[in-house]
């Protein structure tokens, strides 16, 4: 008698459970849900932080500074390359002149770092050495790639000869050097080397040669594919631009460098 009370209660309970489950589901359904917006508060910004680098120095090196500096050429090479850089950077433009000196030492990879040096300190009064290593046929070419990109870019007004010299030389990666540094030279004698490597024998070359002839001269050439000639091709459209520069080279004047244009 009591388990069968037992049950019923249960039962009761049960039953009881299952009208409340329904109840709560109904009114989820029936109540729309509202979205709320959280108040936004932006994070504080950052305090000034104060420069604590050393500024270079701008005073000529004195005796010990110089004996430092030449004591650091070793360095270039090996685990301390990278400290050794950053101390000549340290002793400012000063130091440039003992850095040119590494660029006549045999281990190439100080010659590197010292052209490397060479660019953080911008010092333009070494780009006539950089243009004597990159005209050099017995550096490596990494080196003479390396030394013309920085000449570019400390004096570009000196460079032509050194990108002359490296249009004819046999190694195709130093002549495709040549071919795209020289878009940035604004010198009317670059002109005639990038025609010249238009005929090359590797398509590569002659695709940056055109590609800098263009962003160079602006000349609205004949379209041809480039992409997909033969050398024959590029000899035949070279003598296009011959006979161009051959009537305009005594008129012609550089454009100016387009701008990028500023973001809307």
């Amino acid at each position: 008698m009591r388990s069968m009370k037992n049950r019923a209660v249960k039962k009761r309970i049960w039953s009881a459970w299952l009208v409340m489950s329904a109840l709560l589901v109904g009114a989820a359904f029936e109540v729309p849900m509202v979205l709320g917006q959280v108040p936004y508060e932006a994070p504080p910004k950052p305090g000034e932080v104060p420069d604590t680098a050393v500024p270079p120095s701008a005073k000529p090196l004195d005796e010990e500074e110089a004996k430092r500096a030449e004591a650091l050429l070793p360095l270039l090479e090996g685990k301390q390359e990278f400290w050794a850089m950053g101390e000549f950077v340290h002793l400012g433009p000063p130091a440039a002149p003992v850095l040119v000196k590494a660029l006549k030492m045999p281990s190439p990879r100080i010659r590197y770092n010292a052209i490397e040096t060479l660019l953080m300190l911008k010092e333009a009064s070494v780009a006539p050495a950089l243009v004597e290593s990159a005209k050099d046929p017995n550096e490596i070419p990494r080196v003479r790639e390396h030394a013309l990109r920085v000449a570019v870019r400390l004096h570009p007004a000196l460079v032509p000869p050194a990108i002359e010299a490296m249009a004819k030389d046999p190694n195709s990666s130093t002549r495709k050097t040549a071919a795209f540094e020289a878009r940035y030279v604004r010198q009317k004698a670059v002109v005639p080397v990038l025609i010249g490597l238009i005929s090359d024998e590797e398509r590569f070359v002659s695709v940056t040669a055109i590609n800098s002839l263009w962003m160079l001269t602006r000349h609205e050439s004949e379209v041809h594919d480039w992409e997909t000639s033969s050398k024959q091709d590029r000899v035949e459209w070279t003598q296009e631009w011959l006979d161009w520069w051959k009537e305009a080279q005594g008129t012609f004047e550089l454009p100016e460098p387009r701008r990028p244009r500023k973001p809307h």
